[in-house]
């Protein structure tokens, strides 16, 4: 009979503990998927400015910014389909908020580039560039996530 119990037990501890690894897995995955999208979007910030402007006189950028920014939308509804663990589903959430704005912003650009207004001092100065800020600032808190 003590030997069923100690093979229940153990058992039980074994199981508790491949459920932690599994957490603890999910947390370094999405760490490491989170912080490859923030640099992604990174990346684009700092591309944009300069497409934006050559996108004024020349048709070749105009169709490379519109693919840019059609490939970021693209990104965003990846990121946001991602499962977190629950450590993180906090900072998804905050994510995927700012998400919807930066693609809010993106549709309304595109929308401006097919009227023929493109405008690169307007997109400094845009919901998409403030939107991008706010997801990068959130990378020191998807780092404590990878390292919890």
């Amino acid at each position: 009979m003590k030997k069923i119990i100690a093979i229940a037990f153990l058992s039980i501890l074994a199981l508790s503990g491949c459920s932690l690894l599994g957490e603890v897995h999910s947390s370094l995955e999405y760490a490491d998927n989170a912080t490859e999208y923030v640099n992604t979007v990174k990346g684009f910030a700092n591309e944009l400015p300069a497409l934006a402007q050559d996108a004024v006189t020349n048709t070749e950028a105009r169709q490379s910014l519109e693919k840019e920014l059609q490939q970021l939308k693209t990104e965003i509804e990846e990121f946001n389909a991602i499962e977190p663990p629950q450590i993180a589903e906090t900072i998804h959430e905050k994510i995927v908020a700012s998400n919807q704005q930066l693609s809010d912003g993106i549709e309304l650009y595109l929308n401006n580039i097919e009227k023929g207004q493109i405008d690169p001092k307007a997109l400094e100065e845009s919901e998409i560039m403030q939107t991008i800020d706010q997801i990068t600032s959130l990378s020191e808190q998807i780092e404590k996530i990878g390292n919890e």
